[in-house]
C-alpha cells in the first residue's frame, strides 16, 4: 500500500530530521507543510526530498488539510514535527493492506520528556488515530486541538509499533508550549461564546493535579511525572482565566460602545 505523510511545522530544525529519517523505508511522498520558518526547517526537510508548502498560519486543522490536498497518495498518514515512527510501526505500514476506504488505523504514543518515556499520567496510555483514507477522512479545521471527521460506517484497527512523540525537551519548553495552548484554547472558547467561572477557574486545575498525578499514576513517573502533572493543572487554570478576561474585555467594550 502506498502512503502519504503530511507534517505540519513551524522552526522545527532541531527535531525533523530525525522524524523524516524514520519515515525513509515507508514512503516516496512526504508533504510539509511550513507556516513560517525562520531557522533551516524548510532547507532540511528539501534534502530528504520533501515536498515542502510554504504558507500562512490558518489553524492546525486547516494547515493539516491543505498538506493532505496536496498528497500524492489516498492513504495519509498524518504526523507532528516531533514525531517519529519506530521500527515495529514501520515494518507495519509496509505490510498494512486494507480491507476497503473505510478503515482507519489506531496508533499507540510514546510520549518522551526530554529522553524519558512517560509511561504514566496523561502522557500514558496514549493512542490517536493518524492513518486513514483522504477520500473518507479530513482534518475538522479547528485552530487547536483538532480533531479528524469520520463518516458513518468506519472501522477501527490497532496497529503494531509505536508513535515517538518528543513532546518537550525540558521545563522551560514544555511551560511555554502549554502556555500558548491556553490561549489559543481560551480563544477558541471565547469565539465560541463559552464562559468562565470561579469553578472552572480554580477548581479544574485541582482535579486536573489529581486526576494526573495520582488516579492515572503520574507519580510512578517521578519527578517528570510531578512536573507534567502541575504544568498540565496550571495549563487548565490559564484557559479558564485567559477566557474569563476576554469575556470581561469584550463586556467593557460593550458597555463603553452600546
Amino acid at each position: 500500500m502506498s502512503i502519504s505523510v503530511v507534517i505540519i511545522a513551524r522552526n522545527e530544525a532541531h527535531i525533523i530530521a530525525n522524524t523524516l529519517q524514520s519515515l525513509q523505508k515507508v514512503t516516496n511522498d512526504i508533504v510539509i507543510v511550513d507556516s513560517g520558518s525562520t531557522d533551516e526547517t524548510v532547507a532540511i526537510c528539501k534534502k530528504f526530498n520533501a515536498t515542502v508548502i510554504e504558507t500562512g498560519w490558518s489553524g492546525y486543522g486547516n494547515n493539516k488539510n491543505k498538506g493532505i490536498q496536496a498528497s500524492k497518495y489516498d492513504w495519509i498518514l498524518s504526523l507532528d514535527a516531533d514525531e517519529a515512527i519506530d521500527e515495529t510501526l514501520a515494518e507495519s505500514l509496509k505490510k498494512l493492506r486494507p480491507a476497503n476506504e473505510d478503515e482507519v488505523f489506531d496508533i499507540r504514543f510514546k510520549n518522551f520528556f526530554g529522553n524519558k518515556w512517560i509511561r504514566f499520567g496523561e502522557w500514558g496510555f496514549d493512542w490517536h488515530i493518524r492513518l486513514f483514507n483522504r477520500k473518507k477522512v479530513q482534518w475538522n479545521n479547528s485552530g487547536v486541538h483538532e480533531a479528524l471527521i469520520f463518516p458513518p460506517g468506519i472501522t477501527k484497527t490497532k496497529l503494531k509499533g509505536n508513535i515517538l512523540h518528543y513532546t518537550a525537551d525540558n521545563k522551560m519548553d514544555y511551560a511555554l508550549k502549554m502556555n500558548n495552548y491556553a490561549m489559543m484554547n481560551a480563544e477558541k472558547y471565547f469565539k465560541a461564546g463559552k464562559q468562565s467561572s470561579f469553578l472552572k477557574e480554580y477548581f479544574s486545575p485541582v482535579f486536573s493535579f489529581l486526576q494526573h498525578y495520582i488516579f492515572r499514576l503520574g507519580f510512578l513517573d517521578g519527578t517528570e511525572g510531578l512536573l507534567i502533572a502541575k504544568t498540565t493543572a496550571r495549563y487548565t487554570f490559564l484557559k479558564y482565566h485567559y477566557l474569563n478576561e476576554m469575556n470581561k474585555n469584550n463586556k467593557t467594550a460593550i458597555t463603553k460602545n452600546p
